[in-house]
């Protein structure tokens, strides 16, 4: 499993991706969290922004197809795709991701989100 941090500018912009992400099964979970503030360096000058942060949950087999659509639907030119592997996960929590995500098989938002 890879936890994947990932940066958006609005939570409209954060939910939307999130909803996709899972709607299309590259993600089992993504966890908003509202308040992030960013101070970085762009554009020759130090930026300072109020951001979205989503804790992705992606399985391991899955994260490469979960970046390309990441990349596709980010609003951002250099979207943050930081992803940490996960030495130590619960196995129930694990095989619930694992079992969630199966890239090509979409959700039907009416019964599944």
């Amino acid at each position: 499993m890879r936890l994947v941090l990932s940066t958006f500018a609005s939570e409209a912009d954060a939910e939307a991706a999130t909803r996709t992400l899972i709607g299309e099964r590259l993600a089992a979970c993504g966890t908003l969290l509202r308040g992030a503030r960013s101070i970085f360096w762009w554009e020759g000058r130090i930026q300072e922004e109020n951001e979205v942060m989503v804790l992705f949950k992606v399985p391991d087999p899955g994260y490469a197809a979960f970046v390309a659509r990441l990349r596709e639907i980010h609003p951002y030119q250099t979207p943050e795709i930081v992803a940490l592997a996960s030495a130590d996960v619960d196995p129930a929590y694990e095989a619930w991701l694992e079992s969630t995500c199966h890239a090509g098989e979409n959700f039907s938002q009416e019964n599944d989100l």
